[in-house]
């Protein structure tokens, strides 16, 4: 027995819309059974230890740590447990007609909400279907230019939280914007969240998207990103994860137009017992379409990485260009990876490859460095930031990379500091 009920979704405010759309996914959601491991989509995941009643939907509003991101961002918008609770929007962007807050102050967002995840259903965007409090809508009108980026931070709180944080970002036509989304969450404590990310970018649009996950050690993530690319359109979109103890990422991206466009862009750490599992989609579905994946992850200590990719070419796509490559490196004996590239061509005029590698700190590169005098924790640190250097440098919203180095930093400093502990004993 959970709190995820549909009288639950029925209880929580909005307008009229919203709560049938909520009752809906609910009873859906209590109609399907449970994703299990022995299923493909979520092999090697530990989704057998999730218990849904330790958990009831966070409506609790409190105050949230407010990142220090080096940014001067054109819109500001917090969250905490998916309900918001500050925004900040400079007047030049809302004069120009840029809409950033709440989904349901648009006279679109209705229409908005869920137009890009229908077409990949998934049992916890779903769920987050059924109890997202507060969607939030970034609206940038055809042919509006935005300068500087515009940051979503999202905060879960309180032992034996669910949160559902929701983002909707609409590129109008020949438009241009970043956007950051930042997500934590409490230290301390059973939490469940699962963000759903929708990214839609009309003709000749740009959009640069990151995602940096540093939530706290005892949480668990499954989220979504999903996003649909048109005519021309050029998508950007990286992650940066480095929290959680089990955190998913499924990210489905569809290029509908003909030349659309996408990078698709990934780092990730894992230290002590955590796991990080991403699942990617490309799916080509008109001609001429390009996407470049590069996913990137260290694995520490007792930490796994899961990887597994398709390249979907639809028989419409003929010249498309697909590219898939994650590569992983181990940082100890029992650290652990595992990678899964997958193509799905229907269309021979194409060109596609993917690419996975696991392996240990190149020793030819360590000997060189520690041959030159460079102590081997630096030697190590230096090693990994070239690792990672090619996916920081092509990440958008350049502002944020600071901020990104120091997370890899603190990573690199537990892991020596812990294997010295282990060395003494």
């Amino acid at each position: 027995m959970t709190d995820f009920s549909p009288a639950s979704a029925r209880a929580l405010a909005g307008p009229s819309w919203l709560v049938d759309r909520r009752v809906e996914a609910a009873e859906a959601f209590a109609a399907a059974a449970m994703p299990v491991a022995s299923a493909e989509e979520w092999r090697y995941s530990p989704i057998g230890d999730l218990d849904l009643a330790r958990y009831q939907p966070g409506a609790g509003i409190g105050d949230a740590p407010m990142p220090r991101l080096d940014i001067e961002p054109a819109a500001l918008v917090r969250t905490v447990n998916g309900r918001v609770v500050a925004i900040d929007v400079d007047d030049e962007l809302a004069a120009a007609g840029v809409h950033v807050g709440p989904l349901v102050d648009h006279p679109d967002g209705a229409e908005r909400l869920g137009s890009i995840s229908t077409g990949a259903p998934d049992h916890f965007t779903t769920l987050n279907d059924a109890f997202a409090g507060d969607p939030i809508l970034v609206s940038v009108p055809r042919g509006v230019v935005v300068d500087r980026p515009i940051v979503v931070t999202h905060h879960a709180a309180g032992d034996g939280t669910a949160a559902f944080p929701r983002l909707v970002v609409a590129v109008g036509e020949n438009a241009s914007v970043e956007v950051l989304d930042h997500h934590t969450s409490d230290d301390e404590g059973a939490i469940l969240v699962c963000p759903v990310v929708e990214l839609d970018v009309d003709a000749a649009g740009r959009l640069g998207y990151l995602n940096v996950q540093e939530l706290g050690r005892t949480t668990w993530q499954i989220g979504s990103q999903l996003a649909r690319a048109e005519r021309d359109a050029t998508l950007t979109a990286a992650t940066a994860a480095f929290g959680g103890s089990y955190a998913r990422t499924r990210a489905d991206t569809r290029l509908v137009g003909r030349g659309a466009h996408g990078d698709l862009l990934a780092l990730y750490f894992g230290e002590q017992d955590q796991t990080l599992d991403f699942r990617t989609y490309q799916d080509h579905v008109a001609p001429d379409t390009t996407s470049n994946l590069l996913y990137k992850g260290v694995v520490a200590g007792a930490s796994r990485s899961v990887y597994t990719g398709l390249i979907r070419v639809r028989p419409d796509a003929r010249g498309t260009n697909a590219f898939q490559t994650n590569r992983n490196l181990k940082l100890g004996d029992d650290a652990w990876a595992e990678s899964v590239p997958n193509l799905e061509i229907e269309n021979n005029d194409v060109r596609c490859s993917h690419a996975s590698t696991v392996s240990p700190v190149d020793e030819d590169q360590r000997f060189y460095l520690e041959s030159r005098g460079v102590p081997s924790a630096e030697a190590e640190r230096l090693i990994v930031a070239g690792f990672f250097a090619e996916v920081l440098e092509a990440m958008p919203v350049a502002a944020a990379a600071h901020k990104i180095r120091t997370g890899i930093a603190a990573k690199l400093a537990r892991q020596v500091a812990a294997d010295a502990e282990a060395e003494a004993a």
